[in-house]
């Protein structure tokens, strides 16, 4: 908001007291705003992508982490694991590696961390193995 507020022409003294009085009143709030974020873009993105999403939009790296530590890894894995399952390719013999060049590496650009997308491309796998077993 500072450096906004700055490129329009707004001294820096004005920002200064604007910024108070916007944090006073509770409509600037970085740590609140860190949460909503990372609550609304975990569904779809890991906490990398997350992370730098925070990064970029001004929120400093303890901010980002704080918010970023209600995501645990249960929660990561059970997102990746659902997206992995949309993304992959529908077949009968269809293996571990297979869906791990397709669906590993667009999970990756998403921003999953390396262990969450091998653990779901295997929940894939599996649940694909028992369906076809049943």
């Amino acid at each position: 908001m500072r450096q906004k507020l700055a490129r329009r022409g707004y001294e820096a003294d004005e920002v200064a007291s604007a910024l108070a009085r916007l944090t006073e009143m509770g409509y600037l709030d970085d740590a609140a705003f860190a949460r909503g974020l990372v609550r609304l873009r975990s569904a779809t993105r890991g906490s990398l992508a997350v992370a730098a999403e925070l990064a970029a939009k001004g929120i400093d790296r303890q901010g980002a982490a704080a918010a970023l530590a209600e995501v645990d890894a249960d929660s990561q894995l059970a997102s990746a694991t659902l997206l992995a399952e949309r993304m992959c390719p529908r077949g009968p013999d269809i293996g571990y590696r297979e869906v791990l060049d397709r669906v590993g590496v667009k999970l990756l650009r998403r921003g999953f961390p390396s262990g969450i997308v091998r653990a779901a491309c295997r929940a894939v796998i599996a649940e694909r193995q028992g369906l076809e077993d049943a």
